[in-house]
Order: C-alpha cells, then structure tokens, then sequence
C-alpha cells in the first residue's frame, strides 16, 4: 500500500467480505488450535463400507497466495478506523467484520450493544472512513518525491509513472 488506493464504499465491503471468505476457507490443521482440546482416542479408521459413498464427500477449496494476501491487505484497514476512542474503534471494528463474515444485525446488536438502526450508522460510516483513508497517500514524503503512484481496486498502478529502466520519464 504505498500510493493511494481508489475504491468505491460498496468494493470495500466487497473486499471485506472476500477477505472473511478467504480466511474462512484456509486449512486449520489439528494442533494449531488451542491447547487442552484434544482428544487422547486414536483418530477412527473407518471400515470400507462407510468409507466408499456412503456419506457425503466434502470439497475444499484452499485459497492461492494472491487471494492471501489480499485478505491481509484488507484486515490491514481495520487499523485505519482509529477516531481515538478505543471502546467505539474496537466496536466498529467488530460491526465490520461481522458483517463481513455473513452475520445478521440481529447478532451484530447483541454483540455489540447497539440497536439495528445505530449499528447500521456505525458499519457504513466506517466503510466510508475507511474509502476516504485508503484514497489518501500513506506518506506525504512520497509525493514530494514523485513517488505517489495510483493504485486501482486490484492494488496494482492505475498507471505508469516510470520509464522502462525505472527511473523518472
């Protein structure tokens, strides 16, 4: 996230909900959990008739480095809702990713403590913080040096300021 990035309210959500997908979909393998919430049982060998057809087959589809990383990229702007108030931060940081994770107001209020109309205000004014955030450059310096690219809803520059052997044109 060098430059600044152009994104409308409505591709933020998108790129939240995405990024709850992807980490959704990740591979969580046995023993990266918590500690004390095993099992001392061996695993269960099934016999072959329970282990051809008889229950339905399960596919998964793991995430590629790309959609990653863009997952990270978008966790990354929920640090971009930083009015001062940690309580009221924390809170809108919650409403986001619940509802980007697929989670109905009902749950969302309860969570928070909020009713449906004040968790509505509070999720779409941190969307719209977080799009006038990401359009701004991250450092001032940067720009003074020419070096303040414009980045599209992909992350990649909108376009090219630099010549073929990467200096100034």
């Amino acid at each position: 996230m060098a430059g600044k990035i152009i994104l409308t309210v409505a591709q933020v959500e998108d790129r939240f909900e995405e990024a709850a997908l992807t980490l959704k979909r990740t591979p969580n393998p046995s023993g990266s959990g918590a500690r004390g919430y095993g099992s001392s049982w061996p695993p269960y060998v099934r016999s072959r008739f329970a282990a051809y057809g008889s229950e339905v087959a399960r596919v998964r589809v793991i995430p590629n480095a790309t959609e990653i990383q863009r997952m990270e990229d978008t966790i990354e702007w929920l640090s971009l809702l930083n009015s001062g108030d940690e309580l009221r931060d924390a809170d809108d940081r919650r409403i986001v990713w619940m509802k980007a994770e697929g989670y109905r107001w009902r749950a969302i209020c309860a969570r928070v403590g909020l009713s449906r109309s004040q968790a509505w205000r509070r999720w779409s004014a941190a969307l719209i913080t977080i799009q006038r955030r990401l359009e701004k450059p991250k450092r001032k310096a940067d720009l003074k040096r020419g070096r303040g690219a414009t980045l599209n809803a992909e992350g990649a520059p909108a376009r090219s300021t630099l010549n073929a052997e990467g200096g100034q044109p």
